[in-house]
Parts: C-alpha cells; sequence; structure tokens
C-alpha cells in the first residue's frame, strides 16, 4: 500500500509558494505516495496547480489575515482534527512553525510527524528539526527533508499557470493597454505587514519616471483595499502622467493575477508575496526590503536585485512590539534614486 502523507503549510501567500521545491523534492522520492496538503483559502490558490500534490485541503479557521478571508462558512480546529484523522495519512511534514500546527497532526493520530524545533513543540513531533536564522526558507523546508532522509535533488522556485488563464490576462492587457507595445512593469507598494511598505511619496516619483521617462505601462493588482494606497500615491505626483496606469486591485483572482504577473516585464515593490509570485513564473524582481532578512525572505532567482540598507539594527524581522525607535531608516534610506538606478539596468 502506498503511503499517505500530509505536508501542512497554511497562511500566506509567499511561505506556501517557497513549498514548491520541498514538494518537488519529496514527489521524487514518494512518486507513488498520496501526498496531500493543507493550505489556507487564498494564498493556497496560487499552486492549486501544482503537479505535485495530489488535494489541498483549505484549512479555514480564522478571518485575521486581511488577504485571506473568504466567503466559505468557518470551521472551527477539531473539525480540521476529525477530517485528518479520518484519511489515515501515516506522516506530516509540518512546514508551519506554529504550536497549533503542530497539535493538529498530533490530534489528528498522524503517526509520523516532521517538523520545525518551535514555539516548544518539540513533545509534539516525532522528529523535530533546528529551524535555521539567517537561511533562505526554502531552504529551510528541504531541511526537513534532509532531516527524514529523503535526497534533496534541485532548489529552483516554479508556478504554473493554465493556458485559459494565460488567454484571459493577455485579452485583459490588449482590451486596457493604448499601446499594447509598451513594456510592462508592475508596481506593488502594499505588503500585509504595514511596517514595511516604502513610502508613498517615494513610490510616486516612480510611477512617474516610469511613465514621464521610461515610457512604461504601470499596473498595479491586489486586494480590492489596496485601491486606496494607490490613490495615495497618486495624491503626490506632480504632473500628468503620459501613461496612465492600469489598476485592477480588487478585479482579479489570485489565479487571474498570476496569470497577468507573466505576462510583465518587470516588477518592482515592497516585501510581500506579489515578489514571490513574481520570481515564481520567472519574471525579474527589484525588491525593496527593509525590517526583515532579505538572505531568507528574499524573492528567489538569479535575475532579481534586492535593495536594502546598511544598519545594525536590522533586520529586526519586527519581533519588537513597540514602534521601531530608529522611524523604520531601514526603508527610508532607500533611496528613490536606488531604485531608479535598478530599474535602468532593466528598461
Amino acid at each position: 500500500m502506498s503511503k499517505k502523507i500530509l505536508v501542512v503549510r497554511y497562511r500566506f501567500i509567499g511561505d506556501t509558494l517557497l513549498t514548491v521545491p520541498f514538494l518537488r523534492n519529496l514527489r521524487y522520492s514518494y512518486p507513488d505516495a498520496q501526498i496531500d496538503m493543507l493550505v489556507a483559502p487564498v494564498s493556497g490558490e496560487i499552486i492549486e496547480k501544482c503537479p505535485y500534490v495530489d488535494n489541498f485541503i483549505y484549512f479555514d479557521t480564522t478571518r485575521k489575515h486581511r488577504y485571506e478571508n473568504s466567503a466559505e462558512k468557518k470551521k472551527n480546529f477539531w473539525s480540521y482534527v476529525k477530517i485528518l484523522r479520518e484519511k489515515k495519512y501515516d506522516k506530516a511534514y509540518v512546514l508551519k512553525r506554529s504550536l497549533s500546527s503542530a497539535f493538529l497532526t498530533f490530534a489528528a493520530g498522524i503517526k509520523e510527524r516532521v517538523g520545525f524545533d518551535t514555539e516548544c513543540r518539540r513533545f509534539l513531533l516525532t522528529k523535530p528539526v533546528e529551524y535555521k536564522e539567517g537561511v533562505h526558507e526554502i531552504e529551510c523546508f528541504l531541511d526537513v527533508l534532509r532531516a527524514d532522509g529523503v535526497c534533496v535533488r534541485d532548489n529552483y522556485l516554479e508556478n504554473w499557470v493554465t493556458a485559459e488563464e494565460s488567454n484571459f490576462a493577455r485579452e485583459l492587457l490588449d482590451s486596457k493597454m493604448p499601446d499594447k507595445n509598451l513594456k510592462k512593469v508592475l508596481v506593488h507598494a502594499t505588503s500585509g505587514n504595514r511596517n514595511k511598505e516604502w513610502s508613498r511619496e517615494n513610490f510616486a516619483q516612480i510611477i512617474e519616471f516610469l511613465s514621464n521617462e521610461k515610457n512604461v505601462q504601470v499596473i498595479y493588482t491586489g486586494a480590492k483595499g489596496d485601491s486606496t494606497t494607490y490613490d495615495e500615491i497618486h495624491g503626490y505626483i506632480g504632473s500628468e502622467l503620459k501613461i496612465t496606469p492600469l489598476n485592477f486591485c480588487g478585479e482579479l483572482s489570485l489565479r487571474e493575477s498570476l496569470a497577468l504577473i507573466q505576462k510583465c516585464d518587470l516588477i518592482v515593490g515592497c516585501d510581500s508575496g506579489n515578489l514571490h509570485i513574481a520570481a515564481s513564473v520567472g519574471v525579474p524582481v527589484i525588491g525593496i526590503y527593509g525590517p526583515m532578512d532579505e538572505k531568507k525572505w528574499a524573492a528567489a532567482g538569479e535575475n532579481n536585485t534586492i535593495l536594502t540598507a546598511e544598519l545594525p539594527c536590522r533586520p529586526c524581522g519586527l519581533k519588537k512590539k513597540n514602534r521601531c525607535k530608529f522611524d523604520y531608516q531601514c526603508l527610508t534610506k532607500i533611496s528613490v534614486d536606488d531604485v531608479k538606478k535598478a530599474l535602468n539596468k532593466y528598461l
């Protein structure tokens, strides 16, 4: 009888995407196993075409995160314990680092439970694995396989866009762009954590530079609420833009946004899931990284530019509850000129 394996990594778009190399290497070693994955609503959709997973189970218990709310009725934690127990998994890889995620697999009666030795949860795991700071999250996930004796062949990021999704994105751009020959740059100014966002004034200057000096079609995408951010940015733009940006915030599903991003020539933005989405489909990234550690969270790929400021206090990882006493100089010291220089390399 083939093995039944559960992979647990719910919450956050970027973190979900970064599991792909793990899933691919797991499938290499278990070609005949049933591999299921517990993911969050919305963020789990970003890899729903992944060929290495047989079934996705959507773990939907909270409305806490603004990018992961769904219209579906929430279930309680114990209902998922019951669901997983009934599926009779042989092994679980717990890639989420919370105490509750390890307890979930323990309570579900899964015999082998491999995961990070974090949040005092060692006693809930049959094989605890050291979690390394300062190491890219992709490699941390792969360390879980290595600790379990699974061979790791590669670590590249990938994603899958269907022909239908690709056609949708092409037709959308054809209908909205005044000049189909323009280069397309996605500007992404929002993040799940506001303290990772570069200033509105700075983004306004970048949009002016792209539109008026580089003759580029600027594109925005994100949740409906993100439109307010771009309205604020446009309030700082002092001149008329030669090429009006296209704002798709709130108009596209996550899968449609993925297909749209794949059609772009470049993305420039703050530390967010959209940078990982772009990297997963081979679109070059200019990432503005402030308090978070770029060695761990940078968009993966050789054709990306990661901008940071050298400060003794960074990366803090936003672990302190109080407001930064240095007023987020890790972001303010990254200048508009720094970003323009990076853009000039690509444009």
